[in-house]
């Protein structure tokens, strides 16, 4: 049973293959123009790589956790991609899509449960920590490879706008998950080197960590100054701001669309 186990728990989940599967077939439509409503293929093409992006992030924490001595994410189904065996389904998915749909803000998601007792050394800690939001930076960076590589010849505009704005979400993502936040995985790098004091006091914030977040992100000037380093890093990874807005705006399908944004149908 053991091998056997093992094997079923690393197996990649049928959810996650059909998420992963709508991406693909939405992102061909995206490109060839081939459906109705180009927002509509736009909005389930992020919406869908964004999912996978959430899971690869939580499976990066599990797979980290697992190597660094946590045998135990395996039998939680962490090691699967699917993400409905997460701690909280719910925020863990739900609630960072919602945000993207709201208002193009990529929320950091979910929860893997680790079993932090069974890790020794507080490199492993930081590490497992990290590999969540390095997993976003790596896909801003594949995101936005065509435009820092200047490889956008023959890239049809619709698919080169989608890009812009699913770089927007993962760098944004990337950014607060970073942030030396209790409940958010910038705080997790740091907590091991903190003393055991601090950790004890600071323990009982986590899960207000995002919240409190989330509550300064409304603040126009706290909002306009993260949006500010986000569009930054963005143009210095060749993403104009006029791509990622006409991202945002072929997204939101369902709102009259920005003459600056027309795309001409084939």
């Amino acid at each position: 049973m053991g091998h056997q186990g093992s094997r079923s728990e690393r197996q990649i989940s049928s959810v996650f293959l059909g998420i992963f599967a709508v991406m693909a077939v939405t992102g061909w439509a995206v490109w060839t123009g081939y459906s109705t409503s180009t927002g509509l293929a736009v909005f389930l093409f992020v919406t869908s790589a964004w999912v996978v992006s959430l899971c690869l992030h939580e499976y990066a924490h599990a797979r980290t956790a697992l190597h660094s001595g946590d045998l135990s994410v395996g039998a939680k189904g962490y090691l699967t991609l699917n993400p409905l065996k997460y701690t909280h389904a719910l925020l863990s998915i739900v609630l960072p899509v919602i945000f993207v749909i709201m208002g193009g803000l990529g929320l950091p998601g979910g929860a893997v449960y680790i079993e932090r007792d069974r890790i020794q050394g507080r490199w492993k800690h930081s590490l497992i920590s990290a590999a969540g939001p390095l997993t976003n930076v790596a896909f801003a960076v594949v995101c936005t490879a065509p435009f820092w590589l200047n490889a956008l010849d023959g890239v049809p505009m619709a698919f080169r706008f989608a890009l812009a704005f699913l770089a927007l979400l993962q760098v944004s993502a990337a950014i607060l998950n970073f942030l030396p936040v209790p409940g958010l995985d910038g705080y997790g790098i740091i907590e091991p080197w903190l003393s055991y004091r601090i950790r004890r006091e600071v323990a009982p914030l986590a899960p207000f960590g995002l919240i409190a977040v989330f509550a300064l992100l409304w603040i126009p000037e706290v909002n306009g100054f993260f949006f500010d380093v986000v569009r930054n890093l963005l143009d210095a990874l060749g993403v104009s701001d006029l791509e990622t807005y006409c991202g945002r705006d072929l997204y939101r399908f369902w709102q009259d669309a920005n003459g600056y944004c027309e795309i001409p149908q084939g």
